[in-house]
């Protein structure tokens, strides 16, 4: 900061000018504990081994995705190796779509595409894009790589290519050959957006995609354009298809909380449904069952008897019978033990923080590792409480 007020006046004085209009002050990058690096404690990172063992690109995304403003970095090999796991995720999603014959078309027109879950994909991309170019002109770069990191993993990894592998295994010539080339579209739009923070291997990916198919691009990926889609949004698509992410998603939890084994295949009732939700449960049953572990999905108002879990979803209720699934009595005592220790690591946290003497002579740094610490037990037990609740 002082060495940019120095500049800044004498910038002023001297030239009659201001040096520069943009100043980025990046946070501390301290260890794991929280400690200043230093020689003397042996606890130095050195950037360049960093980036020997993990790969530069691991190391420039976790400095990125940890840059909160107004917050030091507690940085580990732990965290990087986790996002090392997600450069690799893309390199799997480009051997997914190479394998399933995602070829980039030449001229493909994202407007025009028909299909309900490749608007979708086609409108996420275009909102991702639109995200991360607005955080990174506003140097929030911690913004941009978790958003380039959620629209990757979840929303085209975990759902896009998951829902799409039923329409290259069918025999719709169409909706593969459309399917195909949104998959490919929307990676390469991947590897554009993703560029800024994780440039080595999205570079690779666009010469060897080039490569393989034979494409000859009119610039390297440094100086390709941004992707600009302002007017590309599909709402009814989107609004469906998150329907069916949320649905998913809150039986797949219900089935966690629950220790169903992952083996099991529930029957799922859903009640209270309106005519929309209806119309969705019938177009996407095999999608849900598929990728929820259900062996079907009716829709019934009647009471359901015996121990079952339910979750609301919208404005309908899914009910999940559990008699003869799992023991319920066994699962209760199960959730009532791990409820009582967590509050009892609750308790002993807080008295921790009320404790004067230990705020005032603990270092800041292990005074809010027991924050989170009773944050995180806080969350888990508030969990735990709800399927307690809902077999009770």
């Amino acid at each position: 900061f002082f060495w940019v007020a120095r500049m800044m006046m004498m910038g002023m004085h001297f030239l009659g000018d201001v040096p520069f209009h943009d100043v980025y002050i990046h946070a501390l990058v301290r260890d794991e504990k929280g400690q200043k690096m230093s020689k003397s404690k042996g606890n130095v990172m050195d950037p360049l081994d960093l980036c020997n063992k993990f790969g530069t690109d691991a190391v420039r995304f976790t400095l990125s995705a940890m840059a909160a403003q107004g917050r030091d970095i507690k940085l580990s090999e732990q965290r990087i190796a986790g996002y090392r796991n997600f450069i690799t995720k893309i390199w799997n999603a480009a051997r997914f779509t190479q394998m399933n014959e995602c070829r980039p078309q030449p001229g493909f027109d994202p407007t025009k595409v028909s299909s309900t879950l490749n608007r979708w994909i086609v409108a996420k991309t275009a909102e991702a894009a639109a995200r991360i170019a607005d955080a990174i002109e506003t140097y929030r770069f911690n913004e941009a790589a978790n958003g380039l990191y959620q629209f990757t993993w979840n929303t085209y990894c975990d759902w896009f290519l998951e829902f799409a592998k039923p329409v290259f295994q069918g025999s719709d010539e169409a909706a593969k050959a459309e399917t195909r080339a949104t998959a490919a579209w929307a990676l390469e739009q991947i590897l554009l957006i993703g560029h800024p923070v994780i440039p080595f291997v999205t570079e690779e990916l666009w010469d060897k995609l080039a490569q393989e198919y034979g494409l000859t691009r009119p610039s390297r990926l440094i100086r390709a354009s941004w992707p600009n889609y302002p007017n590309l949004s599909a709402a009814d698509a989107e609004a469906e298809m998150d329907w069916v992410v949320d649905m998913i998603s809150a039986i797949r939890s219900v089935r966690a909380e629950m220790n169903v084994p992952p083996g099991s295949q529930l029957k799922a009732l859903v009640k209270d449904a309106n005519a929309d939700t209806a119309a969705r449960l019938k177009t996407h049953q095999a999608l849900i069952c598929a990728n929820a572990r259900l062996s079907g999905i009716d829709a019934s108002n009647e009471a359901v008897t015996g121990g079952a879990a339910q979750v609301v979803v919208g404005e309908a209720t899914v009910v999940l019978p559990l008699a003869g699934v799992i023991d319920l009595d066994k699962e209760r005592a199960r959730l009532k033990k791990e409820i009582a220790k967590l509050d009892g690591e609750i308790s002993g946290l807080d008295r921790k923080l009320g404790n004067e003497a230990f705020v005032a002579k603990a270092p800041p740094e292990v005074i809010e590792e027991n924050r989170e610490r009773r944050q995180t037990a806080v969350d888990a037990q508030a969990k735990l409480s709800e399927a307690l609740k809902r077999i009770s």
